[in-house]
């Protein structure tokens, strides 16, 4: 058996945090969900069953948390933060995904969310 590709995921993880282009969001705050799904080999682990085998989400959740406190006008660079944060705590991520949602916009539409989308490779393991 071998493994085509892997990932570790963090689903809709929720955040009161300060990001927005107008006043009073950087003000009183939104609510925020982040998802991200990590490419990484998880031949390792999945053969070990050590921890140390593979990428700790409690980890990723810490770093993503520390950059929801970091207000920013767009969500577009909350994500790119984010993303550049991951790769930065482990060389051995391959790519990243993130979803990163403001869930009530100020934009007078009745909806889910809106947000961002951003599919990130790691440059020092594909080139």
């Amino acid at each position: 058996m071998q493994i085509e590709s892997g990932y570790i995921f963090l689903n809709e993880l929720r955040f009161h945090a300060f990001h927005g282009v107008m006043p009073q969001e950087r003000k009183v705050g939104a609510e925020f969900l982040v998802t991200v799904r990590i490419g990484y080999d998880l031949t390792k682990a999945m053969l070990s069953d050590e921890v140390e085998d593979t990428l700790n989400y409690a980890a990723v959740y810490a770093l993503i948390a520390e950059e929801m406190k970091r207000p920013s006008a767009l969500l577009e660079h909350v994500a790119g933060r984010i993303g550049k944060t991951l790769f930065g705590y482990d060389p051995k991520i391959l790519s990243v995904d993130i979803w990163l949602t403001k869930v009530n916009p100020p934009m007078g539409a009745d909806g889910n969310g809106a947000g961002v989308e951003l599919h990130l490779i790691n440059d020092k393991t594909h080139g």
